[in-house]
């Protein structure tokens, strides 16, 4: 939009018809970034529905959409058409098949922020490994029930895999150049990247870190001894640099299943810590 005037520039929509519930919530990052060698201002958004979306912020082309994640509801993304072309797995969906779809419900990321370093060229975010079971059913209102239109029956952790990582992604291509996984229940936090080449995320059993934003490497962490799900922002006062971030386990998140979060209170705090 043009704030001026309220004109209508451009527009895109990510996953049409979608059955899914793959909404494009998540954040959606202003970069100037090289495409093709040339100097490009660009909106980016590693979106729900598993593809990591690169498009021309001055005219909405798209100039790239791949899988981030693991994906198996559209064989890919038409750069032409910009739509998705559904794999044989949403055909037999829609034809009444009862199959298990990649990714879930809750998206290859949610709505946590992700965040950008223009050294290293790279997305970071907490990213999800998890999928569903779907069929499409006939809705039938009960009152206090799930009304859906689907036989929804929750979503499936792979067993032999962790469930979600801290992700270095190359927003171009959609592969991460490393991946931290979670242990048991992913992240849901956050991430800050720093000019010093650090990552700053949080764990849902209260792990504070900090992460070298070339190797993966995890350098510091503290237990702030809630689960973490805010975003962590960075900030300096007097010549000395910050890390600020809210704590507090909570939401849906605490309904996956993971033991450890029985262990974890529900809590509310802020923490701040130095940055050496």
């Amino acid at each position: 939009f043009r704030p001026k005037t309220g004109e209508l520039v451009w527009h895109y929509q990510f996953t049409p018809n979608d059955p899914y519930d793959y909404d494009a919530t998540e954040v959606g990052m202003l970069v100037d970034m090289k495409v093709g060698g040339q100097d490009k201002k660009v909106l980016m958004q590693a979106n729900r529905n598993g593809f990591f979306y690169v498009l021309d912020r001055a005219n909405g082309k798209l100039l790239a959409a791949n899988p981030y994640v693991k994906v198996n509801w559209a064989d890919k993304i038409d750069l032409v058409t910009g739509k998705p072309v559904e794999s044989a797995v949403t055909q037999r969906i829609r034809a009444g098949g009862d199959e298990m779809v990649w990714p879930s419900v809750l998206g290859g990321k949610n709505w946590t922020p992700m965040s950008w370093n223009p050294a290293t060229g790279l997305a970071y975010a907490n990213t999800l490994n998890i999928s569903w079971p779907y069929q499409f059913a006939k809705p039938e209102y009960k009152r206090g029930e799930w009304y859906l239109g689907v036989n929804f029956r929750g979503v499936d952790m792979p067993k032999n895999e962790p469930h979600g990582y801290l992700s270095a992604i190359d927003p171009m291509t959609g592969q991460s150049k490393w991946q931290l996984p979670w242990p048991g229940q992913p992240s849901m936090a956050g991430t800050l990247s720093t000019g010093g080449n650090l990552v700053f995320t949080g764990a849902a059993t209260g792990e504070f870190m900090a992460v070298d934003a070339t190797l993966g490497k995890k350098l510091w962490e503290f237990n702030v001894g809630t689960g973490i799900i805010g975003l962590p922002v960075t900030w300096e006062m007097n010549g000395q640099q910050y890390v600020t971030v809210v704590a507090g386990a909570g939401g849906v998140w605490a309904l996956l299943g993971d033991e450890r979060m029985a262990a974890t209170p529900a809590g509310g705090s802020v923490w701040t810590f130095t940055v050496k």
